[in-house]
């Protein structure tokens, strides 16, 4: 129970459960070695070596040189040890959670990802993660190593002198006293500071994403002002942070040091009383010299453990999340998508409402509606993104609430509105829809998406590196890229969220030719503003305040003379809109 209760308190692996352990027990070796190269002085000193008969001399000399050599080996190795478990094994620690962290946030609905912006999930990952990697190979073996080699010595003080011990060890308790009492002021100034921290990551992040936009609305004087007024709040609050903890730190040291004196005002009184004799004086002095050692560092320690806590709960905050979890088999009877009286809310506001509608195999749905209307939500919902809050979607007669987001996902290829590339070549950023295809398969991919045109352009065609998310080409051709990325993986299921909506005229015309060819037979929903995108679409679900208002074919809806057809003539009207 100890042990799982500290694992979560320090957010540790199980095998960093394990490392903290091998670090407090050679922690605790070490400190209880030196302690013997301690007692070996003192027998030296009075004169257990000096029993030796003057007719051998040798092994007078020799004997201590020995000791010594001995005692230096030992302490080598011990040292050596510590060091390993304290340091060597954190660092794969610090890899391993990282890891954890990242594959715990793969599994996350995507709902979590709209309560916590990028600058703050990038905080814990890195952040987070070095001040807890401090803690794992700074804090935790020293600390508690220093607790338990002290508690051991303490007892062999005690049953040697009484009085003496509790004059050297009075002020360990009472220093570590004064910095618990101090935890909770500490924690506070620590999550202030944090947030101070995410404060400004959140500004330099937004000033790199909105550089264009800033510099067009000459805006810079201003955001740099409000950046800088973050930049120096962080900077005052970890000051005044600093100075609360070390006020304590050193107010701790002080009061522990205090023992030095009482020490020798108490041995002073019992030699001249003639109970002890100087040597056992000089034993706890040279007992001080070390005991105090380790916790000259574990008072500085423990200060930052307390502030560690929030990084810590951070970190647990993100493994407490529920994740999207389902089963590994996933074998629908066909690949109809039906929502059943779907309603989903976000931040406990409602987005859909009682939404119920089926899209066909072999057929072409389109979701139709004003923007806000829940078209993007469905798309993501029908994918299992995000778990719906209520009733049901099922794909082939299988409720996709059941089975796991990866899994499910393997049948869906999806096309977003925003594009996602990485900074790597045109072949790499279209071959990441499928894994392990060869060139010919890609090619033929993009071939189908238009994209042939304008990679042939590059400088080093579909070798050419395309920057961070696509930053040296348009709009257009990113979208053209994620269209062929869609195609190559070919799923039974394919969601197009206004996938033609940064293209012009005649591309997304040879993209549509292109689609309608390839999507032959396939589950296609497909979101789009535009209504000429839907025209060839086999059903159409209008939208309307998070509820299906109409539904039917593009010739049904048209008749009906309800919201589609309304949405359809307003768009006539708008094209015909001229300058001047």
């Amino acid at each position: 129970m100890f042990s799982k209760k500290f694992q979560r308190k320090y957010a540790l692996t199980d095998q960093g459960l394990k490392n903290t352990k091998k670090g407090v027990f050679w922690t605790v070796i070490v400190n209880l070695v030196v302690m013997v190269g301690i007692g070996v002085l003192y027998l030296m000193m009075s004169g257990f070596i000096g029993t030796l008969t003057d007719e051998n001399p040798l092994p007078g000399v020799w004997l201590p040189i020995g000791l010594t050599v001995l005692f230096v080996l030992l302490s080598f190795i011990t040292h050596l040890q510590q060091y390993k478990a304290t340091y060597g094994l954190v660092y794969g620690e610090v890899k391993t959670t990282r890891l954890r962290l990242a594959e715990r946030l793969r599994k996350l609905p995507l709902g979590y990802f709209g309560k916590r912006d990028l600058a703050d999930l990038t905080e814990t990952l890195m952040g987070d993660v070095n001040r807890m990697e401090h803690v794992w190979s700074h804090v935790l073996g020293y600390l508690y190593g220093a607790y338990i080699s002290t508690a051991i010595i303490a007892v062999c003080l005690l049953v040697y002198d009484w009085r003496l011990a509790i004059a050297c060890l009075w002020g360990v308790p009472v220093a570590f006293g004064l910095l618990f009492g101090s935890r909770r002021m500490a924690a506070r100034a620590s999550e202030r500071t944090k947030k101070a921290a995410v404060r400004v990551s959140d500004g330099i992040q937004e000033a790199l994403e909105n550089v264009r936009e800033i510099r067009a609305t000459n805006q810079e004087e201003r955001y740099l002002e409000g950046l800088n007024r973050k930049i120096d709040d962080h900077e005052k609050v970890m000051i005044k942070g600093e100075l609360s903890t070390g006020l304590f730190v050193n107010a701790a040291s002080v009061i522990m040091r205090l023992g030095v004196a009482t020490t020798i005002l108490v041995g002073a009184s019992l030699i001249l009383s003639g109970q002890i004799d100087f040597m056992l004086l000089f034993l706890f002095l040279l007992v001080i010299t070390r005991i105090y050692a380790p916790f000259d560092q574990s008072l500085a320690l423990i200060a930052e453990m307390f502030v560690s806590q929030v990084s810590a709960d951070r970190m647990n905050e993100i493994y407490d999340t529920p994740a999207a979890e389902g089963s590994e088999a996933f074998k629908p009877n066909g690949h109809d998508i039906v929502f059943d009286h779907v309603g989903f809310a976000y931040d406990k506001k409602d987005v859909l409402q009682d939404v119920s509608f089926t899209a066909r195999e072999g057929e072409i749905t389109a979701l139709v509606g004003p923007s806000g209307s829940g078209k993007s939500t469905c798309a993501r919902l029908a994918a299992r993104l995000w778990d719906v809050t209520r009733g049901s979607i099922k794909v082939g007669g299988v409720d996709i609430s059941t089975v796991d987001p990866e899994v499910l996902l393997s049948d869906y290829s999806m096309v977003f509105q925003d594009v996602v590339l990485f900074d790597d070549t045109v072949m790499e950023n279209i071959r990441l829809g499928k894994h392990g295809a060869d060139d010919e398969e890609v090619l033929a991919a993009a071939k189908a998406a238009n994209c042939d045109e304008f990679v042939r352009r590059l400088p080093k065609g579909y070798g050419t590196p395309i920057g961070e998310n696509g930053a040296k080409l348009s709009g257009g051709e990113r979208q053209r890229i994620s269209i062929a990325r869609a195609l190559l993986k070919d799923a039974p299921i394919v969601l197009l969220d206004e996938a033609t909506a940064s293209l012009d005229v005649e591309n997304e015309t040879r993209v549509q030719e292109a689609l309608s060819r390839l999507l032959a037979g396939k589950t296609v929903l497909v979101i789009a503003h535009r209504m000429r995108t839907v025209e060839a679409a086999d059903k159409i679900v209008v939208l309307a305040d998070g509820k299906a208002a109409e539904q039917g074919s593009p010739t049904e809806l048209m008749e009906k003379g309800g919201l589609f057809r309304r949405m359809v003539e307003l768009q006539r009207q708008s094209a015909s809109w001229k300058l001047g």
